[in-house]
């Protein structure tokens, strides 16, 4: 067996994928976590449409689904009444291979993740803490502490994914810079009467001075609980569910008869100052912390996960060289800023006291909302940015030329039907080069040359729809997302491409 080159630090879900992605792509690893197993309590719950598409690729997207709530509808409330229902059946519909809304619990889902590792033979090291690291232009010496006995061991490269307390990131002596909200938020997981409906829709109370929400959790019936503290009981050092809940079952007109979790927490805002230092990298929420408007946070963490995973293993297999790892820091924490501050705006939104959000909240959003849902390309707008398929590398140096609407550094946009799928190909994990059309002669000869894999797809209106270009080609990289776009298969510009990265495939 060969020896690890790369230490997770952190068997959270960035952690586990981190790991399966890079035992996919045929990576030694170690990963190790100083808690004794997978987390107990629910915290992270939604799985977006662009983290099923990578799961997709890693051949898992199909039970993550069935092991989860898929969410029908969101119910906006006002006052303790419904006054609008918003489907969320077809938000993505021809967008993505996955149009839902789906909740799946972190605790579920790290078993679920860690249980894929043990499958492909591969053990998390529980109870195992990163005492130290030091690193030179070799690799990286770590100390590890556990018990029975410490062990010191010497890596190629180290990941830290370990959470928004980081040991690597504070080993990095890195700044986290950004702030907290002054806002006291309560969660719990708790279960209701049964109401008929509660454990499939999205219940989100808006009002002037409070905002709550509820989704469901489990299949048991579990739901999830989120809510604003009162002003009136900011101050209490003693705080527990019962004191909330007379607040919260009116507005969400529920009968709670049983809390399993409750605790509270203030909101924070942060991105560290680098992604990557040397041989070390922070992912997830090691790396990057914020609101969770949108449910974006753990998606985010995945999302570094992949990028980081393709990005080494090309190393490592001396497909690359050492540079690509650059564009690891500057794609992600460019994204990272981007969604802090997106989140920061939409939060704002959700707690300001300021006339302008009273008003949103008190008139804007209870009578136009429904109304703008309704229209498709709202919905589809919605959609994009919600589920990530959104996130774009253009600004990466990796990313080169436009062919249609897609440029190098978008998402490859899916393309799906009965006589293609232009995912399928995706589950390789490896560059690829796609051609909407015909591929001409000179090319596929160039492809064969470079041992780059070509994927032809008979030209259809649905991909002029989807923003591609007839007869244009694609390079595509492991992630899914488009390197090189050459809208008149460029043979010199491909070769190019390839020797000026230093790539072979």
């Amino acid at each position: 067996m060969a020896a690890p080159r790369v230490l997770i630090v952190g068997a959270g879900p960035t952690g586990l994928v981190l790991g399966l992605c890079l035992n996919k792509l045929g990576v030694p690893f170690r990963i190790i976590d100083k808690n004794s197993g997978p987390g107990q309590a629910s915290r992270a719950l939604v799985v977006q449409a662009r983290t099923l598409e990578f799961y997709r690729q890693l051949g898992i997207a199909d039970e993550v689904v069935a092991r989860g709530i898929v969410i029908d509808h969101a119910q906006l409330r006002r006052k303790g009444k419904p006054f609008a229902k918003i489907s969320f059946e077809d938000f993505g519909k021809g967008l993505s291979p996955f149009t839902l809304a789906l909740g799946f619990p972190q605790d579920d889902h790290e078993r679920f993740l860690v249980e894929r590792l043990k499958a492909a033979g591969i053990d998390v090291e529980w109870n195992t803490e990163l005492a130290s690291f030091s690193q030179s232009v070799d690799g990286v010496a770590v100390a590890l502490r556990k018990a029975g006995a410490d062990e010191t061991v010497a890596m190629a490269y180290l990941a830290g994914c370990d959470g928004a307390r980081s040991t690597v990131r504070q080993g990095l002596n890195l700044d986290f810079p950004g702030g907290t909200y002054s806002h006291l938020f309560y969660v719990a997981d708790v279960k209701v009467a049964d109401s008929g409906t509660a454990n499939t829709d999205l219940l989100i109370n808006i009002a002037a001075h409070s905002f709550a929400l509820m989704l469901p959790v489990r299949s048991s019936g579990m739901q999830r609980l989120i809510g604003i503290v009162p002003d009136e009981l900011m101050a209490r050092t003693d705080l527990t569910f019962a004191d909330i809940q007379p607040v919260v079952e009116p507005v969400l007109d529920v009968k709670i008869t049983q809390v399993n979790w409750f605790s509270t927490y203030h909101v924070h805002h942060r991105v560290a100052s680098h992604f990557k230092v040397g041989r070390c990298f922070l992912a997830g929420d090691a790396g990057h912390i914020h609101s969770p408007a949108g449910g974006q946070g753990m998606n985010t963490g995945i999302g570094d996960a992949v990028n980081l995973a393709w990005k080494l293993a090309d190393v490592l297999g001396g497909r690359a060289p050492e540079t690509l790892l650059d564009t690891y820091d500057t794609e992600r924490i460019g994204f990272a800023r981007t969604l802090v501050a997106s989140t920061d705006s939409a939060f704002k939104l959700i707690v300001s006291q300021s006339p302008a959000s009273v008003f949103l909240r008190s008139w804007i959003v209870p009578h136009i909302l429904p109304a703008l849902s309704q229209f498709s390309a709202v919905r589809r707008e919605f959609f994009r940015a919600v589920s990530q398929i959104r996130i774009s590398y253009r600004d990466s140096a990796l990313s080169e030329g436009a062919a249609g609407a897609v440029a190098g550094g978008d998402r490859l946009p899916w393309v799906g039907g009965e006589t293609a799928d232009n995912f399928a190909p995706l589950s390789s994990m490896a560059w690829q080069l796609h051609v909407y059309g015909a591929a001409s002669e000179a090319l596929a000869k160039a492809a064969m040359g470079l041992k780059l894999p070509v994927d032809a797809f008979a030209w259809s209106g649905q991909m002029r729809k989807a923003g591609l270009a007839q007869d244009a080609a694609y390079l595509i990289r492991p992630d899914g997302h488009v390197a090189l776009a050459l809208p008149d298969q460029d043979v010199g510009a491909l070769n190019s491409y390839a020797a000026r990265h230093g790539l072979s495939f």
